[in-house]
């Protein structure tokens, strides 16, 4: 499945990205955001965090314990336009210089993981156009190695909200199902080759931040059961596509128009008596000259 492979190689692989969870009002996508967090923690990888919408100890909750220390909040809930001066991190300060600048003011010169929570809070205050510019610095810059923003679909325009998944190479739109028991996930990846693929499938974040991928959800918010049995697309077809014995060695013993029998190529290729050949007299009007045998053309 394709949103587990993309979750797995959050885990573990060395992902050089734009990942970008999308959500609506109907189901919020920060405890996939969370989940994706805790996956670097447990890989020793430094995350940082722009936080525009909720603060620190919401995010920090439940994270491993063990690598908190790697977990690096830039305060911009506190107050996200810096009128009072208490925000390590103003929606102002967004560029890749200034982030670029965080990233590496940190104890480990690693490429490091950056959150952005969230890019609807930048969007209300930046140009499309310029925030796109930015992310796509980053992305090129080297500092940073994955950068996961968390986008609320419905406060934007279908234009903007297309351009910002666009530059994204994976893009996660969660939606709830039935009474939020589950969510789905349309997962859509860009491979470098060009290559797109997409798939559908349902999941939900535990307490403890673990993942549990399920099948299609039936209408009592229960898992459904499905069958591994193979499906045979010709079974109620009304005409038959499967030969019988009789027929199939019936239409082996068929000879093909452009099978020549071993007789018939000797007799064709045997040279006889009879075998033609091309005589060519010139006569008077061919005005035919020798020394200049084109002389005929126009040249």
């Amino acid at each position: 499945h394709l949103f587990s492979l993309l979750l797995t190689l959050l885990k573990t692989a060395d992902l050089n990205c734009v990942y970008s969870p999308s959500d609506t009002s109907s189901y919020s996508g920060r405890d996939l955001l969370k989940y994706c967090i805790n996956c670097a923690l447990k890989r020793e990888e430094d995350v940082h965090v722009l936080g525009f919408e909720v603060p620190e100890q919401e995010l920090r909750s439940e994270l491993d314990s063990n690598n908190k220390h790697l977990f690096h909040f830039h305060n911009a809930y506190s107050d996200p336009l810096g009128w009072r001066k208490q925000s390590s991190f103003t929606v102002e300060q967004f560029s890749a210089e200034n982030i670029t600048r965080l990233v590496r003011e940190t104890k480990h010169a690693k490429a490091s993981v950056l959150v952005i929570d969230s890019l609807s809070w930048i969007e209300r205050h930046h140009n499309p156009v310029a925030i796109c510019q930015q992310l796509h610095k980053l992305k090129k810059g080297g500092a940073i190695r994955t950068i996961c923003c968390l986008l609320h679909m419905d406060l934007h325009q279908q234009g903007i909200v297309e351009s910002i998944c666009h530059l994204a190479n994976t893009v996660i739109t969660v939606t709830a199902v039935n009474n939020a028991l589950y969510a789905e996930a349309k997962t859509t990846h860009r491979k470098k080759s060009g290559k797109v693929m997409q798939e559908e499938e349902f999941f939900t974040v535990m307490e403890n931040l673990s993942l549990s991928i399920e099948k299609r959800p039936s209408q009592s918010g229960h898992a459904q059961v499905h069958s591994d049995a193979k499906v045979d697309p010709a079974s109620n077809l009304t005409f038959n596509l499967r030969l019988s014995e009789v027929e199939r060695e019936a239409k082996e013993k068929v000879a093909l128009p452009f099978v020549f029998s071993q007789e018939k190529k000797s007799a064709l290729l045997k040279k006889g008596q009879g075998s033609g050949r091309i005589i060519y007299e010139p006569d008077a009007n061919d005005d035919f000259d020798e020394e200049d045998p084109d002389d005929d053309l126009d040249i």
